[in-house]
């Protein structure tokens, strides 16, 4: 398992939305927003989805996903921006959809105790495990800005 430096968790604890990039069965991309999301301490994510969303559906079939987390807000500089490629899974044990449903708190998005996700419910509990995580930084190739990912696992 990875983890992130402390530059990717500044980031990771203060930015409330997310972005899950997903592939259907046929190759074809798709991106979603998420609210709602939450790092356990080994910053693997959760977050709940009704499960035929199509980002859902997707993850049934191919559990390769790309996550990327950036504060969009401030207008007079770049911000740090953090990508993760994760192993995502929709999660059904009863045991374990009640732990993960322990770590998204008092959040007003997901407000179950896990039975919500279970059984006949519309919603599912979504996994992804960090493979490989990176930050932006800057640099230059004959005096000319680029931006680069560096990793950012310790």
């Amino acid at each position: 398992m990875v983890s992130p430096n402390d530059s990717a968790k500044k980031v990771m604890d203060k930015v409330k939305y997310i972005t899950v990039a997903t592939v259907d069965g046929n190759g074809q991309p798709w991106n979603t927003p998420v609210a709602g999301f939450h790092f356990d301490n080994d910053y693997t994510l959760y977050w709940a989805s009704w499960q035929n969303n199509q980002h859902s559906k997707n993850i049934r079939s191919n559990n390769k996903i790309f996550i990327v987390i950036y504060d969009s807000t401030p207008t007079d500089a770049p911000t740090q921006g953090v990508y993760i490629q994760a192993i995502a899974s929709e999660l059904n044990e009863e045991e374990e959809v009640m732990q993960a449903a322990l770590v998204f708190g008092n959040d007003p998005y997901n407000t179950s105790d896990g039975k919500e996700y279970l059984n006949d419910k519309p919603r599912r509990v979504y996994k992804a495990v960090p493979q490989k995580i990176w930050v932006n930084s800057d640099s230059e190739i004959t005096g000319n800005f680029i931006d680069i990912r560096v990793l950012a696992d310790e």
